[in-house]
């Protein structure tokens, strides 16, 4: 095994362990992974594999954003109810790492449904929502790192 196939499989773990974990740009990651793999090649196969894992992890990354976008606005989620989690994940990363960003994140979109609807009772459902939108964010994100990965598994295989 050659040391750029071991350090390409290694960015392609890290980047999908940073999808779970957002604190790495796993999709990027992931990417770079399989070009460290395919570009010293040089080769057909090579090309062809970078190729397909790029436009996968283009239309993921498109989709990404577009579909948790139109729930969250069809539930009548404001932007800037998201806008209020993620400087709230940003500040809590740092005051409690890694887990902060989600518990910040979470408190954020709350108090931004709390002082918008002024209630518990309408706050907490809107803000499951949100929640289940980014859910639904990282879903997308994993199964598009685990397809370009399997792209690049699937060029190994017929190397």
């Amino acid at each position: 095994m050659s040391p750029e196939t071991l350090v390409a499989g290694l960015l392609i773990v890290v980047g999908i362990a940073g999808i779970v974990v957002p604190v790495l740009p796993g999709l990027i990651l992931v990417l770079a992974g399989v070009a460290v793999w395919a570009v010293p090649r040089g080769d057909a196969l090579g090309w062809a594999v970078l190729g397909i894992a790029t436009g996968i992890v283009v239309l993921g990354s498109v989709a990404k954003y577009l579909l948790p976008g139109r729930r969250l606005r069809d539930s009548g989620v404001p932007g800037r109810t998201l806008a209020a989690g993620v400087v709230l994940g940003v500040v809590g990363f740092f005051v409690v790492p890694v887990v902060g960003l989600f518990l910040g994140f979470v408190l954020g979109v709350y108090l931004a449904e709390l002082a918008r609807l002024r209630g518990h009772g309408q706050a907490w459902p809107s803000t499951r929502r949100a929640l289940a939108a980014v859910g639904w964010s990282i879903v997308i994100e994993l199964f598009t790192g685990l397809l370009a990965a399997a792209t690049w598994i699937g060029g190994l295989v017929l190397s």
